[in-house]
């Protein structure tokens, strides 16, 4: 099943994310072949103008949740259906073309880290998401810069590659560059973790104002008053061997 999927029944309509019957495990080949399981039976729904914040202790398995609803890894059971192009697209079984397509235009993913082509003016590292989403190049530009600039990254800065700007420079560039995407579907990996104040704050307005717009936002966050600012609800995962 690499294509368009019957819509499952949804009330109102409105889910752009839903996950049945996840599980994951890791093998350590390293290790004799050791398998390490890590999600079992996850099912999560995720709706237009909501947040979602995932929630549960240090190694439960989040961030394995997260990347696995982006594809960047392969789960071994269950289902990843996202509203796309009309219809509803298996994220686990797609074909790594479908999967590129949706990432231009449908889901938005903010890790930790920036990861980039080195050398790239930081002015076209934020453009490039809604460029590839369609956008002309000078209005996909133009709104990298007011996002920069929202996020507290001067104009001086624009033009120069991120390697040399500070952890919290190279996070607003990130963050920078999820929001400029213009995705329905936006994931955030501790999008707050090594912002100040200040810029946390303007994150929350942003996450807040995507929301407003219609934007399905799954997140992780330890710093609770951060993620009570804007979470809609909590989903706790649960240890494997407690999993339903």
């Amino acid at each position: 099943m690499s294509g368009a999927v019957p819509l499952p029944s949804v009330a109102g309509g409105e889910a752009l994310l839903l996950a049945r019957r996840l599980g994951k495990s890791f093998t350590l080949h390293l290790q004799g072949g050791l398998r390490i399981p890590v999600l079992k039976n996850v099912a999560l729904e995720l709706r237009r103008g909501e947040c979602v914040m995932l929630s549960g202790p240090s190694g439960i398995g989040k961030s394995t949740l997260m990347r696995s609803l982006y594809g960047n890894y392969r789960v071994e059971a269950g289902e990843i259906l996202i509203r796309h192009g009309g219809g509803w697209i298996d994220l686990a079984t797609a074909d790594p073309r479908i999967v590129i397509a949706m990432r231009r235009h449908t889901i938005g993913h903010v890790s930790q880290f920036l990861r980039v082509v080195p050398r790239v003016p930081t002015i076209e590292i934020v453009a490039e998401p809604a460029r590839l989403g369609g956008s002309v190049p000078e209005e996909a530009r133009e709104r990298a810069r007011a996002l920069l600039l929202r996020l507290n990254i001067p104009l001086r800065l624009h033009e120069l590659p991120p390697a040399t700007f500070s952890g919290g420079e190279r996070q607003r560039v990130n963050l920078a560059r999820g929001f400029a995407g213009g995705h329905p579907i936006l994931l955030l990996d501790e999008p707050t973790a090594s912002l100040d104040a200040e810029n946390g704050a303007i994150v929350t307005d942003l996450v807040n104002e995507a929301k407003a717009s219609g934007v399905a936002i799954l997140g992780i966050m330890h710093d609770t008053a951060a993620r009570d600012a804007i979470a809609d609800r909590l989903f706790s995962l649960q240890p494997y061997q407690d999993a339903a």
